[in-house]
C-alpha cells in the first residue's frame, strides 16, 4: 500500500487506500428486424438493427430511437441515393454521438437525429455538425421543456422538432423485447409499429 507523499513530508508514515478502477456500466444489446413500407415515400426494405442500451435509458427511450430512424429511412434513398449509412449512435454512452445519424459515402453527416430534452447547446453543435437535424422530444415534462428553450432554437434553420405525445411512447415501451420482429408503414405522417400480436400508431406533431 502507498505512502502518501505529504504524510511523507512530515515524517508521518500514513498509509493511504489504493486506487481503484471503476468498472464501466455495459450496455445491453438488443436486436430488431424492421421491416419498412414507407407508402408516402416510396420506400421499401428490411432493415438488421442493433440497438445498445445504456443502463440509464429506458425501453421508451430506446423505442423512441427506433422510431426515429423508421420515420427517416427513406431518406437512405431521397438523400443518399441508396449510398449511405443509417445507423444508432452511441446513444446515453456518449453524449457528443447522434442517437441515429444517415453518414453518406463521403463521410458527411446528412442527418443527425437526437430524442429527449438536451440543452441548446448540443443541438446547436449537431446543427454546425450535419446536413439537418431532427429532435424527438417524448416524455412529460417536454411541453414545459419546450417554453423554455423555444427562442434558443429559433435561429436554427437546418432543425426539426417534433413532439411524440407521452402516451404513445409509453405504448411502444411495452414493444421492447431483446429480439424483436416489427413491422413498420407510414402513411400521411403516422407510423404504425407492430409486432404481430399488437401495433402502436405514432403520429408526431411537429413544433418547429
Amino acid at each position: 500500500m502507498p505512502v502518501d507523499r505529504q504524510s511523507r513530508l512530515h515524517g508521518i508514515p500514513i498509509k493511504t487506500p489504493p486506487r481503484t478502477n471503476t468498472m464501466a456500466l455495459k450496455s445491453t444489446i438488443y436486436k430488431a428486424n424492421l421491416q419498412i413500407a414507407d407508402i408516402e415515400n416510396s420506400y421499401y426494405a428490411d432493415h438488421a438493427l442493433t440497438l445498445a442500451r445504456h443502463p440509464s435509458e429506458t425501453d421508451e427511450r430506446m423505442m423512441v430511437r427506433l422510431v426515429a430512424l423508421a420515420f427517416n429511412a427513406h431518406k437512405l434513398q431521397s438523400v443518399c441515393n441508396g449510398d449511405g449509412t443509417l445507423a444508432f449512435g452511441a446513444g446515453l454512452s456518449d453524449p457528443e454521438d447522434p442517437d441515429v445519424s444517415l453518414t453518406d459515402f463521403t463521410g458527411q453527416k446528412r442527418l443527425w437525429i437526437e430524442v429527449g430534452q438536451p440543452e441548446d447547446k448540443p443541438i446547436s453543435k449537431a446543427c454546425n455538425k450535419a446536413d439537418s437535424v431532427l429532435l424527438y422530444a417524448f416524455a412529460h415534462s417536454a411541453d414545459i421543456w419546450w417554453k423554455g428553450i423555444e427562442t434558443k432554437l429559433t435561429r436554427l434553420d437546418k432543425l426539426q422538432v417534433w413532439r411524440i405525445p407521452s402516451i404513445t411512447s409509453q405504448a411502444l415501451a411495452k414493444l421492447a423485447a431483446r429480439s424483436m420482429q416489427l413491422q413498420a408503414t407510414v402513411q400521411e405522417g403516422v407510423l404504425m409499429l407492430g409486432d404481430g400480436s399488437s401495433t402502436v400508431d405514432i403520429e408526431p406533431i411537429r413544433w418547429k
